[in-house]
């Protein structure tokens, strides 16, 4: 994360004894060293923000606490809200055994400074009790380690190809995949050795570094710790563990079942509860398993509906037809269509609840439609005797209507889309010939000759 931060014209919330400067604990931090140099203002004693003496027990600490948070609570006092986090920060700490004895002892810095190993909570911990969020605004980058809430691993999502016939019928599929968990040889410790707070980010996983971009400006570039990666904490090579070399986890492939109930749709998600990545002290993510449904060759979905297209000839489209479809399930269904009731070409037919079952009502099911295309024979397919024949059998044609003046007569052709081209192009190419005898480009202006 860069930013740049003006060191000689920071601005501080007025309302609030901390600083609210919302582009890093580490800027903020600094905003209230520098606001205590210029304003002298003294450590905020969190006692006094309760209201309570400091060798108070815990009942008259949560006693002022619930007192204070029901007057100064934001739904009914909006004006009070910074003064209310105050609150919450302040109770936050006194109301932990191992928070308070390291507050008595260190004071505000030493929470700030994030003493971990005596059950202090580290800057990213302080600043997601004021601004509500992870270190930098972002959730999963620190939580609340010595919180309520424990932080959370990634989900990871694996697309899983289904056919129309397991969207129908439901189907278990089998996965295999591969995860990171804890190692068991060293129950996620990473060794046997003890485990120190690394020097170099003094226990936080990030380094920040500033440079100077002119008067009064400074740039801030914040970078993962080369000293921890990252973990903020270090253990002797000997004493690592010679599994997971120090790394409290290894790769396992498991084999995972996902069951693909009646009716699902195309892009649904299966989640898998707790099945993602272990990483020590964070609950796992989920496995997400995304339906992605293949084409069929005979039918396509439309909601819980079903579509096919099924073509029949003239003669049968004048004097039915039987026709047989042999579902997703395996069943085959008799469609009689009677004779005398004409299908025209493009007609839509539909059959009632043979369509897709409803997801987690699958007894409800929609319907099947049929969209008809007719073909009809080609030229010359009989003589004039059987044409003359069929025609008594058709329905009468209009008389014909002859003008009684002259009329030209024409030929009737086929269409070809690619005629009207290959004519263009001839009399473009003529057009060409021309301007080679000495015609100008455009407007027809000519070269004037000496």
């Amino acid at each position: 994360m860069i930013h740049t931060h003006a060191s000689t014209t920071s601005a501080y919330c007025n309302q609030s004894r901390f600083c609210f400067c919302h582009f890093s604990p580490f800027c903020a931090l600094q905003c209230i060293a520098l606001r205590r140099q210029r304003v002298k203002m003294a450590e905020p004693d969190l006692y006094n923000i309760l209201g309570v003496k400091k060798n108070a027990n815990d009942s008259e600490i949560k006693k002022a606490y619930r007192k204070l948070a029901m007057e100064f609570h934001p739904d009914k006092n909006p004006e009070a809200g910074d003064h209310f986090k105050e609150i919450s920060y302040a109770y936050e700490i006194l109301s932990d055994k191992q928070k308070r004895e390291v507050y008595d002892k260190y004071g505000l810095k030493g929470i700030q400074e994030g003493a971990h190993e005596h059950g202090g909570m580290g800057p990213d911990d302080i600043f997601s009790q004021i601004f509500g969020g992870g270190l930098f605004g972002m959730p999963g980058m620190g939580g609340m380690r010595g919180g309520r809430r424990r932080a959370r691993g990634e989900d990871t999502v694996h697309p899983l190809k289904v056919s129309l016939e397991d969207l129908y019928n439901g189907k278990t599929s089998k996965l295999q995949i591969h995860k990171s968990v804890i190692c068991k040889s060293c129950d996620g410790r990473g060794g046997t050795g003890q485990v120190q707070s690394c020097r170099g980010c003094r226990g936080c996983g990030r380094k920040v570094s500033f440079r100077q971009l002119g008067p009064g400006m400074t740039q801030q570039i914040q970078s993962i710790c080369p000293d921890c990666s990252g973990e903020g904490e270090v253990m002797a090579e000997k004493d690592r563990c010679q599994v997971c070399r120090g790394k409290k986890i290894t790769k396992e492939s498991k084999v995972i079942e996902a069951h693909v109930d009646k009716g699902m749709r195309d892009g649904q998600k299966i989640t898998l509860r707790g099945e993602g990545d272990q990483m020590p002290g964070i609950e796992p993510g989920d496995v997400i398993i995304l339906l992605q449904t293949k084409p069929h060759d005979k039918f396509q979905r439309s909601g819980d509906d079903l579509v096919m297209t099924h073509t029949i000839s003239i003669t049968e489209a004048l004097c039915g037809f039987v026709l047989v479809v042999k579902h997703l399930d395996g069943r085959e269904l008799l469609v009689r269509q009677p004779a005398g009731e004409v299908i025209k070409p493009g007609d839509l037919k539909g059959i009632k609840e043979e369509g897709m079952p409803q997801y987690k009502n699958p007894f409800e099911k929609g319907n099947l439609y049929i969209k008809f295309d007719v073909t009809f024979p080609s030229n010359n397919f009989a003589d004039e005797d059987k044409l003359k024949l069929l025609e008594t059998l058709l329905p009468e044609r209009p008389p014909e209507v002859i003008p009684s003046g002259e009329a030209e007569e024409v030929v009737l052709m086929d269409y070809d889309p690619f005629e009207k081209s290959e004519r263009g192009n001839r009399s473009t190419e003529a057009y060409d010939d021309d301007d080679d005898e000495g015609h100008a480009g455009p407007g027809g202006i000519q070269c004037a000759h000496q």
